[in-house]
């Protein structure tokens, strides 16, 4: 079974604030008239502690801002298949593999798009 998450790596390379919620934004409109992709996993590396702005924290950030377009955001550190999101996507979708679920990582967040 395919993954109902479109996978967008803005940490390699790594790139400015501004490009990075460009491609956030064309993801979600990409992701908002797909029939197949349910979200978004951010791929975006833990970012360094005391860096002013790392790019986990703009797209975390930039989640914030958008949270209306979102059933939810889960933050890697709790993207597990006890979440209530996940369970929902996994409900609708089927199951599919995923090498960061259950791992509590804090280099992606998961945007679930209503």
């Amino acid at each position: 079974m395919t993954s109902p998450l479109l996978i967008l790596d803005v940490a390699h390379p790594p790139r400015h604030p501004d490009t990075v919620e460009e491609a956030l934004l064309t993801a979600w409109r990409d992701v908002r008239n797909s029939t197949v992709y349910r979200g978004i996993k951010v791929i975006h590396g833990y970012g360094r502690s005391g860096a002013k702005a790392s790019t986990r924290e703009t797209v975390r950030n930039w989640a914030f801002r958008m949270r209306g377009k979102f059933m939810a955001v889960i933050e890697g550190e709790h993207y597990g298949l006890q979440h209530p999101a996940v369970q929902e996507m996994r409900r609708e979708g089927g199951t599919f593999p995923d090498p960061d679920l259950d791992r509590a990582n804090p280099g992606i967040t998961v945007l679930v798009v209503k």
